[in-house]
């Protein structure tokens, strides 16, 4: 696995989708949420589970990507929305139970859209006519990284090494930025309130050496030569924070491919 710079998610994610696909007979699907700023990983352990469970990844017949802005773009065809979304994961786990469900920037989603699919995430037997246990379902959302960050830098400030953060260090402040806010696709939702989401997965901001990491991982793919030089150019071009001390990139690793191509 080559992400770089979570050791939360390592622990978290890794166990929790290995439990789960060990259990035969899950209680329930699993119920995953991503959180934290751009460019720290979300993305990338999302297609890495999709990999690992199926041949074709992302393109997979078996996983279903949802996008607030391509597929539910209209506030005020939100009943139609919830309606469709609906149907199309009732018939997709028709098919195969197995199914991922991948909900992107869950901070832009009309609040009250996502409760639609309540029944297909608690530990009812059959839905509809489904048998859908098995299915996992992962959101990701930007929504807590600022506090994230906050809490971050608040403790290297404070000399604790940025490996030591623990979950509970983190937990309450996603929580009240995530499920508290009423402009966010969780606000007054039953997911919550129910307690069906089984991780809360905070995705830490990334420190220079990371960066440097993902430019070496990245030169390597695309078979280049991995230079020195190249390597700490592409590093320092990328913005860090804060204005002083320049610790975590601001973008995370999100803008090294495209940095990369200035020097080949």
């Amino acid at each position: 696995m080559n992400l770089v710079g979570q050791p939360l998610v390592r622990q978290q994610v890794m166990k929790g989708v290995r439990e789960f696909l060990e259990n035969r007979d899950p209680v329930k699907p699993l119920v995953m949420s991503f959180h934290g700023s751009t460019g720290t990983g979300k993305t990338y352990v999302s297609s890495m589970i999709v990999r690992y469970l199926f041949q074709g990844g992302l393109q997979s017949p078996y996983v279903h990507q949802f996008s607030p802005i391509v597929h539910f773009p209209h506030a005020e065809r939100i009943e139609q929305y919830k309606e469709s979304l609906k149907r199309w994961i009732q018939g997709n786990l028709t098919n195969c139970g197995r199914s991922v469900f991948l909900f992107d920037e869950m901070d832009k989603m009309h609040p009250g859209l996502i409760d639609v699919i309540i029944p297909f995430l608690g530990p009812s037997w059959v839905v509809f006519g489904t048998n859908y246990r098995k299915a996992i379902f992962i959101f990701i959302s930007n929504a807590g990284g600022e506090q994230i960050n906050e809490m971050t830098l608040d403790l290297w400030r404070a000399r604790k090494d940025r490996e030591e953060i623990s979950l509970q260090d983190l937990e309450p402040a996603i929580s009240k930025a995530v499920f508290e806010n009423p402009q966010s696709g969780f606000w007054k939702s039953g997911i919550i309130n129910e307690h069906l989401i089984d991780f809360v997965v905070p995705f830490l901001p990334l420190k220079r050496h990371h960066v440097k990491q993902c430019v070496i991982s990245e030169l390597v793919q695309q078979g280049l030569e991995v230079r020195p030089g190249v390597v700490q150019e592409v590093a320092d071009s990328i913005p860090y924070f804060p204005e002083e001390e320049k610790i975590f990139s601001s973008t995370g690793c999100k803008t090294v491919t495209s940095r990369i191509s200035f020097y080949f």
